[in-house]
C-alpha cells in the first residue's frame, strides 16, 4: 500500500512502466473472477461508501466488480483488498 499527492499522475507513471492498473468499481462490465490479473498490476481500490473518482476510473486499464450474493451490497475497502488481493494471488498459483 502506497499513499501519493498525485494519483493520475502516479497511475500514468506505473503504466509507463509497464504496471497493469486494475481498478474496482460496482459499475464494472467484468468480475474479479472474469479479470485476468497479469504479473506486474496495481491495484485501486475506491473510498467507502464514494468509490473511485472519475478521473481515477479513467486511468484504470481495467474495472472490475466483486460478485455480491444476497442483500449485501457493498463490502468495506479492507474487506474487498483482501478479496482482490486473494484473487490475484489464486491466479499465479
Amino acid at each position: 500500500m502506497i499513499r501519493v499527492t498525485n494519483l493520475a499522475r502516479t497511475m500514468r507513471m506505473l503504466q509507463e512502466e509497464n504496471i497493469w492498473i486494475v481498478g474496482t468499481a460496482g459499475e464494472a462490465d467484468h468480475t474479479l473472477y472474469q479479470s485476468k490479473m497479469p504479473g506486474r498490476m496495481a491495484l485501486v481500490m475506491g473510498a467507502e461508501g464514494e468509490g473511485m473518482r472519475r478521473l481515477t476510473r479513467e486511468h484504470c486499464d481495467e474495472l472490475i466488480s466483486i460478485p455480491m450474493a444476497g442483500s449485501v451490497s457493498s463490502l468495506n475497502v479492507s474487506v474487498a483488498t483482501g478479496i482482490c488481493l486473494f484473487e490475484a494471488v489464486r491466479q499465479r498459483t
